[in-house]
């Protein structure tokens, strides 16, 4: 290792590993260090419940990862990175045994919606078909960070997303419109009446008519692992096992560069109370399960498809929301369910399955969910519970403790609420940097939010390299 590093990376989740890499790519010497002993963050694979059958703890599909305008300009499928697509992205079921789907086709996906819908549902998506790369350029990164690619597109398409949830289903006749569309915002973690929401709900249907919905072969683990022996390949050195406590324990470096929450970097770099003000939002209750089969699925939509939410109305959904980010236990959660091995064979031993759940509880929350959960799925899967082998549940305070980055089990690193929604983690010209000359931020906690799209460490990376050029 050299005297002295151009760039220490704190932190192995996506975020870090790709400011890590950018930052390699341009030929800045780097050096990685994760307190874990695999690399990952929110993207990992693990053996949770059985022997041979591999789970994602967190992030399971990945719509804005294969749109990432980061990952696409790296050559991780070199290091092993395929994408799987399932037959359906998502499917929406309704208890009458239909389903509202979102298709990789913008027709499917509308006539699924009833014929009062159809043409809304078009209307909406309509100006920003086949333009996913400047829009995902554009809307995935700070808005006053230099123009947009597309400026009318990316105005037209900031009018409509900086809308409440809300706001835009009033333009919606019936349920299942309402519902798939208050299911795509509520990946918000956060009421659909809040700032912005339509604007995550319009990513993801748009992501998935453009690029799909895909998991990668092997599982999330597969993107670390890519960004990982990419970042070595261009010489950057990855430590694992090292908790890092003070800013003075790690090597000398010209930047640092922390893919950490903001309380964690203010501890670490001595910033006092810079932070103070940032708030994290609710939490949820995942289950991991081991099943003998697939999941009995009343609905045939949701029997291919990668991704189903189990709401079903919007009504439901905002309740279940409304009572996570108020404090209140679950009684009827919202749930957004991930089927892997239904598309990657590898994932489970032969004819078993992997299933993925989780539930939205308030932060710290400390009670168990795993009955309103799978009740919830019966609802919709009648003898589900038949199949279940195994399950490794997860709260709050289980997933905190997996990833010092959720803090109070908030997996978004953050609130979307209020100005914070847009405003991560504070007010600032350049959100990366802080009040340490040396020290960034790359989390998610900064733009563009969360998700496993890297692009909070590519901003992140550019900010770093801009001033250390500028020093040179």
């Amino acid at each position: 290792m050299p005297s002295m590093l151009d760039t220490v990376v704190v932190g192995a989740g996506p975020n870090g590993l790709t400011a890590a890499a950018e930052l390699a790519r341009r030929g800045f010497s780097v050096a990685v260090f994760e307190a874990l002993d695999t690399v990952g963050g929110g993207a990992r694979t693990e053996e949770l419940t059985l022997p041979g059958f591999r789970h994602d703890p967190c992030s399971a599909v990945h719509p804005l990862g294969i749109g990432s305008p980061a990952f696409s300009a790296m050559p991780l499928e070199r290091y092993g990175l395929e994408w799987l697509h399932p037959e359906l992205p998502l499917a929406h079921p309704f208890p009458d045994g239909t389903a509202a789907v979102l298709a990789r086709s913008v027709g499917e996906s509308a006539m699924s919606l009833g014929p009062r819908d159809a043409g809304t549902y078009r209307r909406l998506v309509a100006p920003y078909q086949g333009h996913w790369d400047d829009l995902a350029a554009d809307f995935l990164r700070v808005p006053w960070d230099g123009l947009p690619r597309d400026p009318y597109r990316f105005a037209r398409f900031g009018l409509t997303a900086l809308q409440p949830a809300t706001w835009t289903m009033r333009r919606f006749s019936d349920e299942k419109a309402r519902g798939l569309f208050a299911g795509l915002a509520a990946h918000a973690i956060a009421s659909g009446s809040g700032l912005a929401t339509t604007g995550i709900a319009l990513v993801f249907a748009l992501a998935a008519h453009e690029r799909g919905w895909p998991l990668p072969r092997g599982g999330s683990q597969s993107i670390s692992d890519a960004l990982a022996a990419y970042i070595r390949e261009l010489g950057g050195t990855i430590h694992t096992g090292v908790e890092v406590k003070r800013l003075d324990e790690l090597p000398p470096a010209r930047a640092y560069v922390f893919d950490t929450s903001p309380t964690a970097l203010a501890r670490i770099a001595g910033l006092g109370g810079a932070y103070d003000r940032y708030r994290y939002g609710a939490s949820v209750f995942k289950i991991d399960y081991a099943l003998s089969g697939p999941v009995p699925w009343t609905a045939r939509e949701a029997r291919t498809a990668g991704t189903v939410h189990i709401g079903p109305t919007a009504g439901e959904i905002e309740a279940a929301l409304q009572a996570a980010v108020t404090g209140r236990e679950p009684h009827k959660p919202f749930l957004i369910t991930a089927q892997p091995s239904l598309v990657d064979p590898s994932r489970a031993p032969e004819g078993k399955q992997v299933f993925w759940a989780y539930g939205h509880v308030p932060a710290h929350w400390e009670g168990d969910a795993t009955e309103v959960v799978e009740r919830q799925i019966e609802r919709f899967a009648p003898g589900f519970r038949d199949l279940v082998i195994a399950r490794a549940v997860a709260g709050p305070p289980q997933l905190a403790a997996r990833n010092a980055n959720y803090v109070g089990g908030d997996i978004a690193c953050g609130a979307f609420a209020g100005l914070q929604t847009v405003l991560r983690p504070k007010l600032a010209r350049v959100p990366y940097a802080t009040a340490h000359p040396a020290v960034f931020l790359c989390s998610s906690a900064t733009p563009p939010g969360p998700g496993v799209h890297g692009m909070s460490g590519h901003w992140a990376a550019k900010a770093v390299w801009r001033k250390l050029r500028a020093a040179d």
